[in-house]
Formats: C-alpha cells, sequence, structure tokens
C-alpha cells in the first residue's frame, strides 16, 4: 500500500468538522428519503384520485431506504465529498492520497451505515491519530483532509 505524503497534522480533518458534515448529512439525507417515500404516494392519489397499491407503496419505501446508501456512495465516488464534507471544507480520499473508486466509496458507505454506532465510537482515535484516522480510515485506507484554500486571484 502506498501512503500519501507526509502532511502536516492540521490537514486532516478534526472530529468537530467530521461530526459537524456527519450532522448536515443526515439532516439532509432523512429530507431526502422522507420525500422519495411520502411524494410519490402523495402524487399518485392526487393524479389519480384513489389510493396508491401495495406494491407502489413498497416500492417507494425500498428507493427510500436506499437513499441513505446511494448518497454517499455517489458523494464520495464523484466529488469526495458529500453536502456536509462541501460545506466543512473537507474530502475523503484513499491513504494515498487518491480519489475512492466506485467500488471504494460503496464499501465505505455500506460499512458506514450498516455499523453507524462503532462508526461513531470508532472516530474517537481522531483525536490522537497523527493522520486523524478513525477506525473506518484505517480499516478502508482512507483519509479525511480539508480541501486545499485558493489563493487569490492576482490581477496584473
Amino acid at each position: 500500500m502506498v501512503v500519501e505524503p507526509a502532511l502536516p497534522h492540521r490537514a486532516y480533518a478534526g472530529l468537530v468538522s467530521r461530526l459537524a458534515a456527519l450532522a448536515i448529512d443526515i439532516v439532509l439525507v432523512c429530507a431526502v428519503a422522507s420525500a422519495v417515500r411520502v411524494l410519490p404516494e402523495f402524487a399518485w392519489e392526487q393524479l389519480l384520485d384513489r389510493p396508491a397499491p401495495q406494491w407502489f407503496q413498497t416500492g417507494a419505501t425500498l428507493v427510500a431506504a436506499l437513499v441513505p446508501w446511494l448518497y454517499f456512495t455517489i458523494g464520495w465516488w464523484l466529488a469526495n465529498q458529500t453536502v456536509g464534507a462541501m460545506v466543512m471544507g473537507t474530502v475523503v480520499l484513499r491513504a494515498d492520497g487518491q480519489e475512492l473508486s466506485l467500488a471504494h466509496a460503496a464499501l465505505r458507505a455500506w460499512i458506514g451505515l450498516l455499523f453507524a454506532p462503532v462508526w461513531l465510537v470508532g472516530m474517537l482515535p481522531i483525536l490522537w491519530d497523527p493522520r486523524r484516522r478513525a477506525w473506518h480510515d484505517k480499516l478502508l485506507h482512507t483519509v479525511v483532509r480539508y480541501t486545499p484554500r485558493g489563493k487569490p486571484v492576482r490581477v496584473a
């Protein structure tokens, strides 16, 4: 395994930044999953003037259940960050500094959602790890870094 070049401790996202990003993500995911579960059924009833069939309700429920996994997977795969991470200025990368593959992002999301309480407790090592890695970062060979600030544009 290749490890990224040594960066200062402050280059890696701390516990407060990561928890704040997670809180933002949770609020957003809950809102989207709720909308995905409720709005199709509501639209069916309004447009067809009758209750939605059970198969339709079940389908909406299943899609809503996939929203959290899809949200984290797609965010980490395409942009290296979720909306919460964007707000907090962090990105998730492989330990060697490269971007996550689709499979890596999907696995990270799946493990995080499946073992959410362990994921949260596992964030404590961020407080003393030199690269501020949580248990899941060590397990999945990832790091969470602050995004580099853009340098001011100089007009000639």
